[in-house]
């Protein structure tokens, strides 16, 4: 007998030391709350029980949403902290030469996406003139005709182009997105404003995640880059 009580001496000792640890136990809580249950009966309802089903159900839903909040806040931080490293890394550049070569690759880096790729607006944008453009400018820019960008961007709609358009996508064009166009699933469109007189421009970033890029995500932070994008472009061009 004196074997058997050792271990239950050792349980109730703990628990004395230290109730609160049998209090926050979920799974202990409800063993006890059941075979307080089993003691009472079937046919007696304990209230307190009912109340205490329903608060824990509460405080799941809370702690579900508690994750919820700090997963986006982490994820907008480190969206912010991207777009920052872009900003700063277009404004680096001393040549027009280094900023073409930046849009080769390192853009995409930076951005975390599959594609980034600069497209311009010019009556010049000929397949004869292709191969000559593509030689001049890098992989980083391509070329299309004028009004090009305004009916990609609303498909062909009579609908105002907006400053940045996100949206999931199939089939995506390899011409916009080069060598990744067959992984890329949403793409960012961002409208660059050359200023009057000269053809817009549009930043396209595609990404191989279809959630990345979705119309109901913010573009808050996209639109400042885009500004930023916008400024560092016409210094080039001008």
């Amino acid at each position: 007998m004196s074997e058997q009580a050792k271990p239950q001496d050792a349980v109730r000792k703990q628990i004395l030391k230290n109730p609160n640890r049998v209090l926050e136990d979920h799974d202990i809580m409800r063993a006890l709350i059941s075979a307080d249950e089993q003691a009472r009966g079937k046919n007696v309802v304990d209230l307190r029980t009912i109340a205490l089903e329903r608060l824990e159900s509460r405080l799941d839903r809370l702690e579900d949403t508690h994750r919820h909040v700090i997963a986006a806040a982490y994820d907008n931080l480190a969206s912010t902290n991207q777009i920052h490293r872009a900003t700063l890394a277009i404004l680096e550049p001393d040549t027009f030469a280094e900023f073409l070569e930046l849009l080769k690759g390192e853009l995409a880096r930076i951005l975390n996406v599959a594609s980034a790729r600069l497209v311009l607006e010019s009556p010049a944008a000929t397949p004869e003139m292709e191969e000559q453009l593509q030689e001049e400018f890098g992989s980083g820019v391509c070329f299309c005709a004028p009004g090009a960008i305004a009916e990609y961007i609303t498909r062909g709609r009579d609908a105002t182009v907006r400053p940045v358009t996100l949206r999931a996508i199939q089939d995506a064009d390899p011409i916009l997105f080069g060598d990744a166009a067959n992984t890329v699933t949403s793409e960012a469109l961002l409208r660059i404003d050359l200023g009057q007189g000269n053809l817009p421009a549009m930043l396209v970033l595609g990404s191989v995640s279809t959630d990345q890029f979705t119309p109901q995500k913010g573009a808050d932070l996209l639109v400042f880059f885009a500004s930023a994008f916008e400024r560092v472009l016409r210094r080039w061009l001008n």
